[in-house]
């Protein structure tokens, strides 16, 4: 089948659970992902994001349950709010932040687990128009 791997991934939908004792992804429940997306947005929003935008992607990837989309103005801004985002992150009870692309870059991805944010300059979020891949456009391709 031509194309790339992440199309035949999208291609293929999601996999089901592998059964057997090393099969234990544990996904997190609702409503933590509705209070670690609470905490998310208010800190961006705290911050001065703009344009904040949350997707629910619960089957359609593989890698996350939920998207957060914001953008900043500058590199400093950018750079503080994933800072802010981690710090918080933490005292909220997630032991595992990564954030890639930090200091000087117009993108940075935090991965929080099943809570994915992506943190743009104005240019760079037009350019990469992550809503239009994983919004509703998608829900009509299936």
């Amino acid at each position: 089948m031509p194309g790339s791997p992440r199309k035949k991934t999208i291609a293929a939908g999601p996999k089901k659970a592998a059964a057997g004792p090393r099969a234990k992804k544990v996904k997190t429940e609702s409503s933590e992902l509705d209070r670690l997306q609470a905490i998310i947005v208010g800190s961006l929003d705290d911050d001065k994001a703009e344009n904040i935008v949350s997707m629910d992607l619960a089957g359609k990837a593989m890698f996350c349950d939920r998207m957060v989309i914001a953008t900043g103005l500058a590199d400093r801004q950018i750079t503080a709010m994933a800072q802010h985002l981690s710090e918080k992150l933490k005292e909220a009870g997630l032991k595992r932040v990564q954030i890639e692309g930090a200091g000087g870059s117009d993108w940075v991805l935090i991965d929080a687990g099943d809570i994915v944010v992506h943190l743009f300059k104005p240019e760079a979020r037009t350019m990469y128009a992550l809503e239009k891949m994983w919004g509703q456009d998608l829900d009509e391709a299936v």
